[in-house]
């Protein structure tokens, strides 16, 4: 049995046993037939369940009513829309995501209050009820259906993003979209994980929050986050083998699995930012603590100076100690050591003579790594961003134009 997460070929949400999924083209935003904007996440086992959701105080009637229906821990399906937010409507607003829930529950034959609801795009817009009302019967659910829902959610996405992974005899599959509005704060986008492991509640929860933690908490693309983050997490137990529990023999493997498969999205997320062109991973090491040390790198990875400097191959290494210094950490100008990519920059608080052609090569490339070591502690972290780009503007100021 393999103890360690090996990634399931062309995997997705689908990949674990009992989940069914499927999507069609309800024309939402979008001239109806143009593409798919509306889907369900569906398990044949009643679930566990657990979510996070924004921390945004604007939150959107999807997630008031997921958040309150997932305070019994359960669910079976989820039906989620991409072209309309459903945030800033008001009791209509609640009311139209109650509605899809009951349509959804109606046609797999369960209770309304195990399916949850998700929604996605533009925020102060009514979903166009009377569309999805005829589009939501027309849903085919299949053990293939996933890759039609991965696509079904995504907005400004250039491209789905799906993944799974096999582990301990049992399988995590996960989808998730996200390229704008996205900053480490909770959710940071709308991810949904499922697994036909039998997990306990209590333990489901505690290991997506740590899943949570060294993935979506670590990433940023442009300092938002959303009315409508989510993750949420889905466990049938349709694999069989014995529940697994905190302290339990398989716990440590499935949150290293649960992990794996986070932190892939996380990372697909930033490499899809809006106008981006090349992902960005800053490592930091020696800090006082853990917290230290993740400020420290959400901060760097943040930082619109040090993402435009990636974005230009400009080699302007005052930005990442700026952004460090401001960041909250404990930091010592005089003990700071930095590279980006294999080169040395700063030893000791002081600047060395380096090959300027060979740093800006490596910011050339897809992926630039930038590690700092405040030589503090023992406290270390990994975030994930993106460059800042011409065309980020762009998409942004036109995006409901």
């Amino acid at each position: 049995m393999t103890t360690e997460a090996d990634f399931v070929p062309s995997g997705g949400v689908t990949s674990p046993g009992g989940f069914l999924a499927g999507a069609v083209s309800a024309g939402i935003k979008y001239s109806p037939g143009t593409r798919l904007d509306l889907g369900i996440l569906y398990s044949r086992k009643p679930c566990a369940a657990a979510a996070v959701f924004t921390t945004n105080k604007v939150k959107a009637a999807p997630v008031l009513l997921s958040r309150e229906r997932l305070l019994k821990g359960r669910a079976s399906a989820v039906v989620m829309n991409s072209g309309c937010a459903n945030a800033c409507t008001g009791k209509q607003g609640r009311a139209d995501a109650a509605e899809m829930t009951g349509l959804a529950a109606r046609m797999i034959n369960v209770k309304q209050e195990d399916v949850l609801a998700a929604s996605t795009g533009v925020i102060g817009v009514m979903l166009p009820m009377e569309r999805i009302r005829a589009a939501i019967p027309k849903i085919v659910l299949t053990e293939e259906g996933g890759h039609d829902l991965a696509r079904a959610i995504i907005t400004t996405d250039r491209v789905p993003k799906e993944v799974a992974v096999r582990a301990g005899g049992f399988s995590i599959g996960g989808m998730m979209k996200g390229s704008g509005m996205i900053h480490p704060d909770m959710a940071t986008m709308l991810c949904f994980l499922t697994t036909d492991a039998a997990v306990e509640l209590e333990f489901l929860k505690q290991s997506l929050k740590k899943a949570v933690e060294v993935s979506f908490h670590m990433i940023s693309v442009d300092g938002d986050n959303s009315t409508n983050d989510m993750v949420l997490i889905m466990a049938n137990g349709v694999a069989g083998g014995e529940t697994i529990t905190k302290g339990s023999r398989q716990a440590a493997i499935f949150q290293r699995a649960l992990n794996r498969v986070c932190i892939y999205l996380a990372r697909e997320a930033v490499r899809d930012g809006e106008g981006a062109t090349k992902l960005i991973e800053v490592k930091v090491g020696g800090a006082l603590s853990l917290k230290d040390a993740r400020l420290a790198a959400r901060t760097i990875v943040s930082s619109s100076l040090v993402k435009a400097a990636v974005h230009g191959s400009d080699p302007n290494w005052g930005r990442v100690l700026a952004a460090a210094g401001r960041s909250g950490a404990a930091l010592e100008e005089s003990k700071a050591e930095l590279y980006i990519g294999g080169t040395c920059l700063v030893k000791d608080g002081t600047p060395l003579a380096y090959d300027k052609k060979e740093v800006v090569k490596h910011l050339d490339g897809k992926e630039v790594f930038i590690n700092l070591n405040l030589n503090l502690g023992r406290g270390e972290a990994t975030a994930w961003g993106c460059d800042l780009s011409e065309e980020y503007v762009k998409i942004n100021a036109e995006y409901t134009t």
